[in-house]
């Protein structure tokens, strides 16, 4: 069996918890043949991770740099076949509907089956890059919008939106790898590649949620310096793009309960799906034997906003005035970019007066050993998906402290203490409550060896997926075995497998003789833009915010960045 994993400024140039979850994918089913087909910022990428033996090739989709170069071209004008996909997919831009209604069905319907047009356009030579930007892309465009509102989107704002969306599809001009299932590792741009592949060779997909990619992408606009009328048009083609994904995929797996709800809630059908928990492996992780000398707060993960570590250096700042010997241990390294953040909370220590009990000991070549260095374990973070940071402080036998958000209640149970995110007093009280009450701690630390032991070991992960790759590809009926989310000592219970549906339910668009001419209005020039949906910052994942690299001049790419460590 050959499975071709997909992933999006992940897997195998950027470390971090979605990368990690790839790596124990491919090396955990040695039998199976696997290809990785990357979303990369310009294809100068680095690979960071050794591959394994069994992952026979590795191929970049550039999504900044240059178009990819095409076998055949197409001279003229765009023709019908364009046009009339063009027309759909601008419809689903501008009307966006509440994704639970039956008319969101219908609309979710229409966009794929435009985005198959467009699908169809390219295989046929047609250039997504010059048909977006001719006078009769645009021009449609500017079209639709009034349609639906007064004034608001110039023809900039239009040339902009077309320029970056090109780049968003540009995996729908790759040419398809033949297998025998293709496995997104989140939703939105990946899902492109899927749909390709599915459309051309009819392959069975599956897809992993380890983050919102949805809400991920709505974050990251949030702070994006564009003009309003683009950002909608951005916001809304996401929208629409993983409403598509839920519909097109055989197997949904969200990585928690949490993510379910949100897949729900945006159209995917419940028969498909089933949850499948991160997994790491209990012998790599074992459970520490006793504590440290003094009170200490370990955290462990990449400097990064989306962890907060303001809130958390401030939350110990009221824990060392309860605990006078506490000490905090942050470790983990820095992506790049990210210095200017390190900068802050190294100078927020200073100010907070905390030298002397805080210590940021950087990347550590065992994350055991930092878990094992730590009376407790907090995470702080803002977005998650379901941390492996949760799941291996567990596995140590480490009572924990964690804001609610994403799946980390869920993980967590009665292994720890859940609080409000961006709340440094909840967070200072539930830390000197763990800290001071040795009896309470302990049992949260036994139960967290033992939850982590029932529910999120790495062979359980690996045998689920390998359930689903294996009805997929025989046709056989099965009971996959999942946990039951997210209940205090909740026994196992046995989902029913999803009926597989085979080919994509809406058909192939027709074809149109005439194809496209060059793009009569220069795109962009040296507009700052952000190269959106690059990376997930943790969904990850999971989560969980996907990070976007950054371009300030088109074609000159950001970093991707990477979720769910």
């Amino acid at each position: 069996m050959k499975i071709v994993l997909v992933s999006e400024g992940t897997y195998p140039y950027a470390m971090g918890g979605v990368s990690l979850w790839c790596d124990q994918l491919i090396r955990g089913m040695p039998q199976y043949r696997w290809e990785v087909v990357a979303l990369t910022v310009d294809g100068s990428e680095r690979e960071l991770w050794q591959p394994p033996d069994n992952l026979e090739y590795t191929q970049s989709i550039p999504m900044w740099g240059p178009a990819p170069p095409r076998r055949r071209r197409r001279s003229g004008p765009p023709g019908t076949a364009f046009t009339s996909a063009y027309e759909g997919f601008l419809t689903a831009l501008m009307n966006p509907l509440d994704p639970r209604s039956d008319q969101a069905a219908v609309s979710r319907s229409r966009f794929l089956l435009a985005l198959r047009g467009l699908y169809e356009y390219t295989a046929q030579g047609g250039e997504l890059a010059d048909a977006l930007t001719t006078n009769q892309g645009l021009a449609q465009m500017m079209d639709a919008w009034h349609g639906v509102y007064e004034d608001g989107l110039t023809l900039a704002d239009a040339i902009e939106a077309a320029w970056l969306i090109e780049r968003m599809l540009r995996p729908l001009s790759v040419r398809p790898v033949a297998a025998d299932i293709v496995h997104a590792s989140m939703n939105g741009l990946s899902m492109l590649v899927a749909m390709a592949t599915k459309w051309r060779h009819g392959t069975p997909v599956v897809m992993s949620e380890h983050g919102i990619y949805l809400r991920e992408r709505y974050l990251s606009l949030l702070e994006e310096n564009v003009r309003r009328p683009v950002k909608i048009l951005l916001l809304n083609f996401f929208r629409a793009l993983a409403g598509a994904g839920y519909l097109i995929a055989d197997v949904l797996a969200p990585h928690s309960s949490y993510n379910r709800r949100w897949q729900l809630q945006n159209g995917a059908h419940p028969d498909r799906m089933w949850t499948m928990y991160n997994g790491v492996a209990p012998d790599e992780f074992p459970a520490a034997e006793s504590e440290p000398d003094r009170p200490t707060i370990v955290f462990m993960g990449r400097i990064d906003p989306l962890k907060d570590l303001h809130t958390l250096i401030r939350a110990f700042a009221t824990v060392r005035a309860q605990v006078p010997r506490a000490r905090l241990r942050i470790f983990g390294g820095t992506p790049p970019g990210n210095e200017l953040y390190r900068a802050s909370c190294v100078q927020l220590i200073s100010d907070l007066g905390l030298r002397d009990s805080v210590a940021m000991e950087g990347k550590v070549d065992s994350p055991v050993a930092a878990y094992h260095a730590g009376t407790i374990v907090a995470l702080t973070s803002i977005s998650e998906g379901f941390p492996y940071t949760v799941v291996e402080a567990m596995a140590c036998g480490r009572a924990v402290v964690c804001t609610n958000v994403g799946g980390v209640a869920e993980a967590v149970a009665d292994a720890g203490l859940v609080v409000s995110p961006r709340d440094h007093v909840a967070i200072a009280n539930a830390c000197v409550r763990l800290l001071s009450d040795d009896d309470l701690r302990r049992k949260m630390a036994t139960n967290a060896r033992s939850r982590f032991l029932e529910l999120f070991t790495l062979r359980r992960s690996l045998d689920a997926y390998q359930k689903v790759y294996r009805q997929l590809t025989d046709g056989a009926v099965h009971e996959l075995v999942v946990p039951k989310p997210p209940e205090t000592g909740a026994r196992r219970r046995a989902e029913p497998r999803p009926r597989v549906r085979g080919q994509a339910s809406v058909t192939a668009r027709g074809h149109a003789p005439a194809a496209h001419g060059r793009a009569s209005v220069a795109a962009r020039g040296t507009t700052s833009v952000a190269a959106w949906g690059m990376g997930s910052v943790a969904t990850r994942g999971s989560a969980s915010v996907t990070a976007h690299g950054r371009a300030s001049v088109p074609g000159v790419p950001g970093r991707p960045d990477e979720d769910a460590a």
